[in-house]
């Protein structure tokens, strides 16, 4: 029996400082897609179906903003892209769906109407703008009924990720899916841009059967 342990030292001898050292580094927990542990592919579409993220400027503030919430909520993002009028994620399912359009959706709102509202983009405010009961108004960038559904296998999984890549090529705003910038495309491909918008948290993805 090793000395430290053998005279029950309360600091590790240098055979278990090796031990450790050999260990191999713990991995992040992987998300296993199955009937009981589901992914979540979201729809939040604009307001009157709006094309309020027309600009890259505006796309940009809604990527970031994204990754605000997944730091937030704690939530994986495992695929994405931001169309002009909507936006579509999958993400995983350590909260309530209601709770992750609640940080997503929220945290987007806010910055994009503050962005707005800085830049003095009444245009724009005044589309977004209902009134309220007291006489106030306030602006609403969702439609209030995004569409969420449950991703229990990996053929689902996979074919909302072909979705939502091929979503620019079919509202035919280019040719190629992999020139769109907003999306996760090139990453999935793995060929990511130096600096891309969003990342995404491909590789905390269990694939066993």
């Amino acid at each position: 029996m090793p000395p430290d342990v053998r005279k029950g030292s309360a600091f590790p001898g240098n055979w278990l400082l090796k031990l450790f050292a050999a260990m191999p580094p713990l991995r992040p927990q992987e998300m296993y897609i199955s009937r009981d542990n589901p992914c979540y592919y979201l729809t939040s579409v604009a307001n009157d179906r709006l094309p309020v993220f027309q600009t890259d400027k505006i796309k940009t503030i809604a990527c970031n903003a994204l990754d605000e919430a997944r730091n937030s909520a704690n939530i994986l993002i495992f695929a994405y892209v931001i169309m002009p009028d909507h936006v579509h994620l999958i993400t995983n399912s350590s909260r309530k769906i209601s709770e992750v359009l609640r940080y997503a959706n929220g945290i987007v709102a806010r910055r994009v109407i503050d962005y707005l509202k800085k830049q003095n983009f009444a245009g724009s405010l005044e589309k977004l703008r209902h009134e309220e009961k007291t006489n106030q108004y306030k602006y609403s960038l969702w439609e209030h009924h995004p569409n969420a559904m449950s991703l229990t296998s990996k053929a689902m999984f996979m074919q909302k990720v072909n979705y939502i890549h091929q979503n620019p090529v079919r509202a035919g705003l280019l040719e190629q899916a992999d020139d769109y910038l907003f999306s996760s495309v090139r990453i999935w491909k793995r060929m990511p841009l130096e600096k891309e918008p969003l990342s995404v948290n491909i590789n905390e993805i269990d694939w066993r059967r």
